[in-house]
């Protein structure tokens, strides 16, 4: 191996580095240090002012993340891969106003609204959630779901349109039954508010 060709891996392997997907750990938010946060370089975080993320979130990689409206994600919930999560919509707008769209402010169809993610919530990849969207702790939605509107606390939610088809309550309990030691650090954050 040439001395030219050892050089160019090396820089060229260091260079990659800038570009691979990595998690970084720890978020700062209002001057206050969230240390067990873990957020993707890949991630594309919009109007970082309006998200209020809780402690323990786990963002994954090659997500779009737009907090314009209000975007709450609590403790420990996990955002997984290719997750959109958007605050206002125009797809309707557009469609109505055609290539006047710009000419306005106030546009019909136009949707905005915060979203809320209840805290140790599952979100699964390629789930889309809508503006005005509130999912209660404790849920997980499916890969590939269209959320949008309210669910309650430890809803299992899935399609296109989303709906409720379970409660991870249910999916809990054996694993609950096996490891009796789990039941104090699991009902303590269940009965919380």
């Amino acid at each position: 191996m040439t001395f030219f060709y050892w050089l160019r891996e090396k820089i060229s392997n260091r260079l990659s580095l800038l570009h691979k997907p990595i998690m970084r750990t720890g978020y700062q938010q209002n001057g206050k240090w969230l240390k067990n946060v873990r957020i993707s370089n890949t991630t594309f975080i919009n109007a970082k002012e309006k998200l209020v993320l809780g402690d323990h979130v786990f963002i994954g990689h090659y997500n779009f993340i737009e907090a314009s409206n209000g975007l709450t994600i609590e403790e420990g919930c996990q955002i997984t891969n290719y997750v959109s999560i958007t605050t206002h919509s125009s797809h309707i707008s557009i469609r109505l106003y055609g290539d006047e769209y710009s000419n306005f402010q106030d546009l019909t169809g136009y949707i905005k609204g915060p979203v809320t993610i209840g805290k140790y919530s599952y979100i699964g990849p390629h789930t889309v959630i809508m503006p005005n969207t509130k999912i209660g702790k404790g849920s997980v939605v499916a890969a590939f779901s269209y959320v949008k509107g309210d669910f309650p606390d430890f809803s299992i939610i899935a399609g296109n349109p989303a709906k409720v088809i379970g409660d991870t309550r249910q999916l809990d309990e054996p694993y609950l039954k096996e490891n009796h030691q789990l039941r104090t650090f699991y009902d303590k954050w269940v009965s919380q508010k």
